[in-house]
């Protein structure tokens, strides 16, 4: 276990720094080929209930995916973190977007006194979408080490099972790694678009 742990941490600082040298334009680009990837797939297509990450400037930008949601007419979820955990609450439109405060991280997201609706507890989802620092081809996900999507997907899955969850993970080419070394609450995922 601890050996996973010092390897997940040496891979993360690897990740990184390889991410850290991409240039915005390389983002931008990169981030609108996999957003055009995803909107063409099949689990984003038949999916009604779909939870996606608000990007950091270092990741695949999703504000195009978020517009898509809406223009489809499917009900968006977005991440919101607390200390402990994070559930997935209803965002309505791209205006409720953009009044949302940022976190001490620096994330849009809806306020603690902002009550909304919670995907856990009305009907869950059939499409989580995830960032991730590393992934490989076979589902394999390294996140940031909190453990908050692999918590939140074991948990969806569990309370929901006839949903038939899919997990998508997008990644810059640079993230794309062969192999990631895993424990046993590490969830995989189903599909990886980069």
């Amino acid at each position: 276990m601890e050996l996973v742990k010092i390897s997940k941490s040496k891979l993360r600082q690897e990740l990184k720094k390889k991410i850290s040298k991409m240039t915005v334009y390389e983002i931008a680009e990169q981030s609108k080929l996999i957003t055009n990837k995803l909107l063409i797939h099949p689990a984003y297509i038949r999916s009604k209930r779909v939870s996606v990450y608000i990007s950091m400037d270092s990741e695949v930008q999703t504000i195009n995916i978020i517009k898509n949601i809406f223009d489809t007419g499917k009900k968006c979820f977005i991440p919101k973190y607390n200390q402990y955990d994070m559930s997935m609450v209803s965002l309505e439109s791209m205006d409720d977007l953009k009044s949302l405060p940022k976190t001490k991280w620096n994330i849009l997201q809806p306020a603690d006194n902002d009550v909304r609706e919670d995907a856990l507890s009305t009907g869950g989802l059939d499409l989580m979408i995830v960032p991730g620092l590393g992934f490989t081809i076979n589902g394999k996900r390294l996140g940031r080490g909190k453990g908050y999507y692999d918590r939140s997907i074991a948990e969806y899955r569990n309370k929901y099972p006839y949903n038939n969850l899919k997990i998508i993970g997008l990644a810059f080419s640079q993230q794309i790694c062969d192999d990631i070394p895993t424990s046993e609450q590490d969830s995989l995922i189903d599909y990886i678009v980069y």
